[in-house]
């Protein structure tokens, strides 16, 4: 307890000075799908805010020549761009870039169907905004594209990683640590395979407000618990991780088909990022672990206060997330 009171000491700045920082940085996503002989439909979803969106503007190859107007619009949180663009001699070849991308914090996931059937799925960077376009994709190149989004949505969902570190300041126990957070771990798998492949659904807006709430939940759990009494979350901490699990992974599944699920690759597309989710949180939990015993051999501060001062932190950054998506809710 006392290495995570020192490692909250640490993050302390960090965690309020991005507690109105929403769930993660949405990227921005390009769907182009060939309907006829080098003729594309294309989709391109940016972020927004209201009616303000990002600079960001996608580049096509030189030989594509729009044959209408685009029509643009904006919708649940995203500007939508819809066109139909002929390419002379296809795209393979040809250069797509996301002009603006460099000088954002964003990300870019730009897929191509083919009309034979083949897909590329490529992920732009600010340091790679463009790439070359090669008409087809291996499937291990594939799974990779998705597995990195998995890993880098849960490193950056700042609110779900708060989740785990407050369960781990919670318990003790090192055996119920393990089984707490694969607890968690299956609860979100299920809601967001279910979610992702349409089964169920919840309101993304409404979750992200509720994820916050569960941090505050757990954080207002630590706070009571005393020397010699054990609380129905110290007892089955499990219980409490599935039940709040089922909820954030509403929230992953929001994330994947924000970023763009191809419907006709589903299965390895879901897969591969909920394997780069998990293997994102083992990240997070082994490098908190270390951190915590490096921390731990400098820290003076004692179980208890240590306990109590993490708690806090834990519920004030929870609490202004908390309050920045109910006021988002009307948004």
């Amino acid at each position: 307890m006392t290495r995570l009171g020192a490692l909250l000491a640490v993050l302390m700045p960090v965690l309020l000075a991005t507690a109105g920082y929403t769930h993660e940085i949405r990227p921005a996503y390009l769907d182009m799908r060939e309907t006829a002989s080098d003729e594309f439909a294309v989709v391109w979803k940016v972020p927004a805010q209201g009616d303000m969106r990002l600079g960001l503007y996608a580049s096509l190859p030189k030989r594509c020549i729009e044959k209408a107007e685009p029509a643009r619009s904006i919708v649940d949180g995203a500007y939508l761009e819809r066109r139909t663009v002929a390419c002379a001699g296809g795209l393979r070849g040809g250069e797509i870039g996301i002009n603006g991308l460099k000088s954002t914090m964003t990300e870019a996931l730009v897929r191509i169907e083919y009309e034979n059937g083949d897909t590329e799925v490529v992920r732009l960077m600010p340091d790679a905004p463009s790439f070359t376009a090669a008409g087809a994709q291996t499937s291990l190149e594939f799974a990779q594209t998705y597995f990195l989004l998995g890993v880098d949505h849960i490193l950056s969902g700042l609110d779900h990683l708060l989740f785990v570190l407050a369960i781990m300041l919670l318990i003790r126990d090192r055996s119920m640590l393990v089984k707490t957070i694969t607890a968690f771990t299956i609860a979100h798998s299920i809601t967001l395979a279910g979610a992702s492949l349409g089964y169920f659904s919840l309101p993304q807006k409404p979750v992200e407000a509720t994820i916050a709430l569960s941090i505050a939940f757990v954080a207002s759990e630590l706070i009571k618990m005393k020397p010699g009494e054990r609380r129905l979350s110290e007892s089955y901490p499990w219980v409490v991780a599935f039940a709040f699990g089922l909820l954030h992974g509403f929230g992953f599944a929001g994330a994947l088909m924000e970023i763009g699920l191809p419907q006709s690759d589903v299965p390895l597309s879901l897969l591969t990022f909920n394997l780069g989710v998990e293997a994102g949180q083992l990240i997070f939990v082994a490098a908190a672990l270390i951190v915590l015993r490096a921390a731990g051999a400098l820290s003076t501060i004692q179980p208890a206060p240590a306990r109590q001062f993490g708690a806090y932190i834990i519920g004030t950054a929870a609490m202004l997330w908390l309050v920045s998506r109910i006021a988002g809710l009307a948004a």
